[in-house]
C-alpha cells in the first residue's frame, strides 16, 4: 500500500473499500503490531459484515496491550459508519430451504459482533469465551463485603482439620455465573456464536424478565435456538 494512500485512509476510515482489505492484510503480515493497520482492517471487515471480522476481532485483542483503547474504537461513530453505498439485499430465492440454515441467518450466527459504550462486560466475556477461560469480570476497586470477611478470616490464622482417609471426596461443578443486571443481547448472540445454546437460552430467559416488552421476541429467539439444538 502507497504511503500517502494510507495516511488517506487513516484520516477518513469512511472511504475504505473492498481492495483495502489485502493491502492491508499485507501490512499486517510485515508489521504484526501495526496497531492502525489492525484498526483499519477490522473496520473494512465490519463495513463488508464479513464473517471473518469476529476472528479478526478477537485476534486484534491479542495483540493490542490496552483493550480499553480497542473497545471505544469499536463502539465510535466512526467505526460504525461507512460510506453510503448500495444497500445490501438478501434474494430469498438464493436462501437455502434447510431449516438449519434459515434460523442460523435468522439469529444472526456468523454475523460482525456489535457492541456499545455499556457493554464492556460482554466485550470482556466475549474476549474470555474465545480463549477458553471464564473468570469474574471488571471487579471492583474497593473491596467487597466477602473480600472483608475473607481478610479477616486469614488474620484471625485460623486452623484446618486434618481430612479423613476414609472421607468422601464431593466434586462441585463449576458453573458460569449469569448477572442479570450485565446481561444484554449481545452477551446473548456471543453464546451463539460459541454454540454454547444452553447459555444463549438462559441468557434470553434473564432478558425475557430484564426487559418484559420484549418477551415474545426472547421467546421466539429460544425457539430457534432449539431448533438448532435438535439439528
Amino acid at each position: 500500500m502507497v504511503k500517502s494512500n494510507y495516511i488517506a485512509i487513516l484520516k477518513n476510515p469512511e472511504a475504505l473499500e473492498r481492495e483495502n482489505v489485502n493491502e492491508l492484510k499485507s501490512v499486517i503480515d510485515k508489521y504484526p503490531y501495526f496497531q492502525s493497520a489492525r484498526a483499519l482492517l477490522l473496520k473494512a471487515l465490519k463495513d463488508q459484515e464479513s464473517f471473518k471480522y469476529n476472528n479478526e476481532l478477537k485476534v486484534t485483542a491479542a495483540y493490542t496491550t490496552d483493550r480499553s483503547i480497542l473497545f471505544d474504537f469499536i463502539t465510535s461513530d466512526v467505526f460504525n459508519k461507512k460510506q453510503e453505498s448500495e444497500s445490501k439485499s438478501i434474494l430469498k430465492d438464493n436462501v437455502s430451504t434447510s431449516t438449519f440454515e434459515k434460523v442460523k441467518d435468522e439469529l444472526g450466527i456468523g454475523q460482525p459482533l456489535s457492541f456499545d459504550k455499556n457493554e464492556t462486560h460482554s466485550f470482556n466475556q466475549w474476549l474470555q469465551l474465545s480463549s477458553g477461560t471464564i473468570r469474574k469480570i471488571n471487579p471492583p476497586k474497593e473491596k467487597s463485603l466477602q473480600d472483608n470477611i475473607i481478610d479477616s478470616f486469614i488474620a484471625n490464622n485460623p486452623k484446618i482439620s486434618k481430612i479423613s482417609k476414609n472421607a468422601t471426596p464431593t466434586n462441585i461443578p463449576i458453573e458460569t455465573v449469569h448477572e442479570p443486571l450485565l446481561m444484554t443481547e449481545t452477551l446473548a448472540k456471543i453464546y451463539l456464536e460459541q454454540k454454547k445454546y444452553d447459555n444463549a437460552i438462559k441468557a434470553y430467559e434473564i432478558l425475557s424478565l430484564k426487559y418484559p416488552e420484549k418477551s415474545s421476541f426472547f421467546a421466539d429467539q429460544i425457539k430457534k435456538i432449539r431448533i438448532l439444538q435438535k439439528s
